[in-house]
């Protein structure tokens, strides 16, 4: 993995190195597949099973291909009293995205956020790293439609 040794130069125990080397090979490849997990538990001397552990109960390591763009709705109280809880049942119906996966063309992985910090504009949703006040269902579609 390019870039280790730097890495494991600020750790006087290569163990300890563990999230920012899963933060490396996410960086690196866009999700921590199966064979990059195995990849840091050997480079770093663990066990598969351990480096599997830390990166499932993390929610910022994603453990599956995720899609061309990434899509973020937050559901803090603001976003939820303005409809997002219905936007939620819109990107299911009509984009096959469910929370925390990916749709089915690969277009778009979808995180469900407790707060994007965006009340403002409630209901809020990034998409890729741009900011989207969303009004209605057909905002919304609007919206990801632009995305392609």
């Amino acid at each position: 993995m390019e870039g280790l040794d730097s890495i494991l130069a600020n750790y006087p125990d290569k163990r300890s190195a563990l999230l920012p080397v899963l933060n490396k090979a996410q960086e690196a490849h866009g999700w921590l597949s199966p064979e990059a997990m195995e990849s840091v538990a050997q480079a770093l001397g663990l066990t598969s099973s351990h480096v599997r552990g830390v990166a499932t109960f993390h929610v910022l390591y994603r453990k599956q291909k995720p899609g061309r763009h990434m899509v973020q709705l937050c559901t803090n109280i603001a976003c939820m009293l303005f409809g997002a809880e219905t936007l939620i049942k819109v990107l299911e119906e009509k984009f096959d995205l469910r929370p925390g996966h990916t749709s089915g063309d690969g277009r778009f992985s979808l995180l469900v956020m407790e707060c994007i910090g965006a009340c403002d504009q409630a209901p809020a949703m990034v998409v890729d790293s741009e900011l989207h006040q969303v009004r209605d269902k057909d905002s919304l579609i609007s919206i990801l439609e632009g995305y392609k």
